[in-house]
């Protein structure tokens, strides 16, 4: 009898782990874009960073025991929570009130391309090969058939601005990205996520302030209070222990498959639940973008495999 192949012991769980994080991160954008139905975008993201936030610091504090971070460590932090959560995180849920959700998704998801073209410019301290450029050209190709369609249509107000704050939070985060590869702090990540998501949350609540959008607790609506629920639980918890989880049982270049299906279950859930449009030039337009990013993704790990494997030889 012909039986099937096991899968290592471990890696039946980092599989799940992996589904688990493609799939709920995709959905947390839709809940974001109905959250803001009923409660302005920052105040919304500073509810969810405080309560992420204090789940993670609260674990390490009360039941690890782990001490609180130093002067250095609260500096890291502050910088990481400014880039990652505030502008980052933030600046993108803002962007859901005014752009469709799978579009801010997929320009979210832009990240590798812009940390390639940031060390490329500023850094000049990798060699590129034609691979990374052919993804880089996919890439922009690729959100250019996005944009084709709507270029010719009327956009609603805000259009613009909403993918200016998308934007912005892409490159917040890639610059966050490898502000994290070149420091040299210690700290748990788990830990040190919570950390960021607290300070991140006066950050934002402050800015919610300056920009006016705050409103009375009482006045949030039933909707928006069980999709911040969503995001606490499922988005910031229970994902980043599945994404981690993943990326400790599967090899990297699989557990880091989430980022090219995240946009694609966005814009699925967001076209069934929220009646957004999705058109041939939008799914293609997308596929070729995540394909380029992919790429641009298999150049670097391939070129970081011929930087380890040189003095061996």
């Amino acid at each position: 009898m012909i039986t099937g192949k096991k899968l290592p012991q471990g890696k039946t769980g980092g599989y799940m782990a992996l589904c688990i994080t493609s799939v709920v991160w995709g959905t947390t954008w839709v809940a974001s874009k109905i959250g803001i139905s009923g409660i302005p975008a920052l105040q919304m993201a500073f509810i969810r960073q405080l309560a992420g936030g204090g789940c993670f610091v609260l674990f390490f504090l009360l039941y690890k025991k782990l001490p609180l971070p130093n002067l250095k460590q609260f500096g890291w932090l502050i910088t990481m929570g400014l880039l990652m959560f505030v502008f980052a995180n933030g600046l993108s849920t803002w962007s859901l009130a005014y752009i469709p959700t799978g579009l801010s998704a997929l320009i979210g998801a832009l990240y590798p391309l812009s940390v390639v073209i940031i060390e490329m410019v500023f850094f000049k301290d990798r060699n590129q090969t034609p691979l990374t450029f052919t993804g880089l050209f996919l890439g922009i190709a690729g959100i250019g058939i996005v944009f084709y369609e709507s270029a010719f249509n009327q956009q609603p107000q805000g259009y613009l601005f909403g993918i200016t704050l998308s934007i912005i939070a892409m490159l917040s985060w890639s610059v966050g990205t490898l502000f994290l590869t070149r420091s040299n702090i210690k700290m748990n990540p788990y830990y040190a996520m919570g950390w960021q998501m607290l300070i991140s949350s006066v950050m934002l609540y402050v800015f919610a302030n300056i920009t006016g959008q705050t409103i009375p607790l009482q006045a949030i609506t039933g909707t928006s209070w069980l999709a911040i629920l969503y995001l606490v639980v499922m988005g910031s918890v229970l994902s980043f222990v599945a994404f981690i989880y993943s990326m400790k049982k599967l090899p990297v270049a699989i557990a880091s498959l989430y980022a090219y299906i995240n946009p694609l279950v966005a814009m699925i859930i967001a076209a069934i639940l929220l009646h957004e449009k999705l058109t041939v030039y939008i799914m293609w337009g997308s596929v070729v973008t995540l394909l380029g990013v992919f790429l641009v993704n298999y150049s670097i790990r391939q070129q970081q495999k011929k930087i380890i494997a040189e003095p061996e030889q």
